[in-house]
């Protein structure tokens, strides 16, 4: 269900999701715009799926049934601690709008145990061979100088699904060996490389759009590394003759 549908189901559609239920969502959502919208209503339409399906109107969860949704995230979803940890700060914001609009006299999520989130990003970058092995990749199978840098084929901006699928061709076309490659690890290698050029861990976070510059330092993971040594960067760079 998307958010027009939720913001527009008829009066006659069962319980939980009654007329203040629809205009409590319609109202957080309404707070983030673009993609963080996009984001923030899929992470609220997982909660709002639990809740229908057990019957529970949100409006009325309290907070066991809260602890219960994240084991039920943790325990029969799999997901990871990062993930439960972004769904649920959905669900708290969610709860705390309610709050502040007069909905819920306080919100159930304040004393809510959250899962241990480590402080360093799971997700790991190129290394700069391969960043440069790929870029040479894409340089040679594109000749457009403007423009998005993932093209679609129908002449648009592709979603995150064909780009996992062009990064991945590039990556073969590049002979770069790595498992389940995705646009994340492009992310997280912009936000490396810029740290390891010596760019302000400020400017970087603006550059990435990171609310929480801790966020940003989560990404600037095994900076002890061997790859990631000044003088390994530069020997690598030389031989490739870049």
């Amino acid at each position: 269900m998307s958010f027009t549908d939720l913001t527009s189901v008829p009066a006659d559609h069962p319980a939980p999701f009654t007329d203040q239920l629809r205009l409590a969502v319609a109202a957080y959502l309404a707070r983030f715009t673009g993609s963080s919208r996009g984001h923030t209503e899929s992470d609220l339409r997982c909660y709002l799926s639990w809740c229908a399906e057990r019957g529970l109107n949100p409006m009325a969860a309290r907070r066991p049934h809260l602890e219960l949704y994240i084991r039920w995230m943790q325990e029969i979803r799999l997901f990871k601690p990062s993930t439960v940890s972004r769904r649920f700060s959905v669900v708290a914001g969610f709860d705390k709008t309610c709050v502040i609009d007069g909905l819920l006299k306080h919100s159930s999520a304040e004393h809510v145990r959250r899962p241990a989130v480590p402080a360093e990003s799971p997700t790991l970058g190129f290394t700069h061979l391969r960043f440069e092995a790929l870029l040479t990749a894409a340089r040679d199978s594109q000749d457009r100088t403007g423009g998005p840098i993932l093209f679609h084929s129908r002449g648009t901006r592709m979603d995150r699904h064909a780009a996992t699928r062009r990064l991945r061709h590039l990556a073969d076309a590049a002979g770069v060996q790595i498992a389940r490659a995705h646009p994340h690890m492009l992310r997280h290698t912009y936000v490396t490389t810029m740290l390891d050029a010596g760019v302000d861990l400020r400017d970087v976070q603006i550059a990435a759009r990171h609310a929480d510059p801790r966020t940003t330092m989560r990404y600037d993971r095994a900076r002890k590394n061997l790859d990631r040594h000044p003088n390994y960067i530069l020997a690598a760079y030389m031989a490739s003759g870049t």
